[in-house]
């Protein structure tokens, strides 16, 4: 395998190097595994795996969906912009960080919810663990923190905060911080998506329509975000881009384009996330009208069953 370091680098004239220019080939030929979240991924799958094997080894089935997307929608796309050549270049083009942004804050924890995995670890875990898990989610700190309204505040207003406070330019001078900020996106993002989207049983769980309208609401500040960015005349860090001396990028205009990620992206994964929930709201739908057509059909032969015993309903009182 090709690694980064292999590739031919342009040396300046005081001798440091610079990377070469981006393309989709560096994705695909550098692979880092040596970070924490990295190893969270694999911890993650492992985990997720053994469940699903448990579960097989006693009989009991699980949706083939739920494990496709927990796995590959959720921690695949996670690891897509984390271990690839997008983590190598997330420091040094706006654009690609913002792409990343994007899939960690958005597009992978909507796939890990959908793939129900605290519902795998209650029908895998043994009594005990079961009763602890069971007290987390219940407890004051959870009910808190997902919270609709809550994560919804927590989820719109962490990206204003890193990209206009010194905070984003710490980030990049900091490879501990830079980590946690991956980190940071992945918590945030599920802690918004999980209550709307998720197949878990959490608490604060609010009918479909009131869910829909957060995740309009999200919208607009995504739109405001990218395009404060696209429209400002201050590079975001100040001058580390510019530092780095990248002949074949222009720090302005990939700060641009970085706004326009954000701004598009942000609305594509909204729609596309409205249509999970009309989707799911439908499915409630449609349980719900089988499971009182099931009522009434006992009711119904119960009735009958009486009336051919030859016993009368008791008549209505007055």
């Amino acid at each position: 395998m090709v690694h980064l370091a292999d590739l031919p680098t342009p040396v300046l004239a005081d001798g440091d190097t610079v990377l070469p220019p981006f393309t989709p080939a560096v994705i695909f030929t550098h692979i880092s595994l040596d970070s924490v979240l990295a190893v969270m991924l694999l911890i993650a799958a492992a985990l997720y795996g053994y469940g699903v094997y448990r579960l097989r080894l006693r009989g009991d089935t699980w949706p083939p969906g739920r494990t496709v997307a927990f796995l590959v929608g959720g921690l695949g796309s996670i690891a897509a912009v984390t271990v690839s050549g997008i983590e190598a270049y997330d420091d040094t083009l706006l654009s690609v960080h913002m792409v990343q942004h994007m899939v960690l804050s958005m597009v992978g924890p909507i796939f890990l919810a959908l793939g129900a995995p605290v519902t795998l670890a209650l029908r895998t875990l043994r009594s005990r663990p079961r009763k602890t898990l069971l007290t987390v989610l219940h407890s004051r700190v959870v009910r808190v923190l997902t919270f609709p309204l809550v994560a919804f505040g927590l989820f719109v207003a962490n990206p204003f905060v890193l990209y206009f406070t010194g905070l984003y330019r710490q980030s990049l001078e900091h490879a501990w911080l830079h980590e946690w900020v991956h980190v940071h996106f992945v918590i945030t993002g599920c802690l918004f998506f999980w209550p709307l989207v998720g197949l878990d049983p959490l608490p604060n769980r609010w009918p479909y329509p009131a869910r829909a309208l957060l995740m309009v609401l999200s919208v607009p500040f995504h739109t405001v975000l990218g395009l404060t960015i696209m429209q400002s005349q201050t590079l975001l860090a100040g001058d580390w881009y510019p530092n780095l001396h990248l002949a074949w990028t222009d720090p302005r205009s990939d700060q641009v384009l970085a706004g326009g990620i954000l701004w598009a992206g942000g609305e594509i994964v909204s729609i596309t996330l409205l249509a999970i929930l009309v989707v799911q709201w439908a499915r409630q739908s449609e349980r719900e009208a089988k499971r009182i057509d099931r009522a009434l059909d006992r009711a119904e032969a119960a009735e009958a069953a009486r009336l051919a015993a030859g016993v009368r309903p008791r008549p209505e009182p007055d």
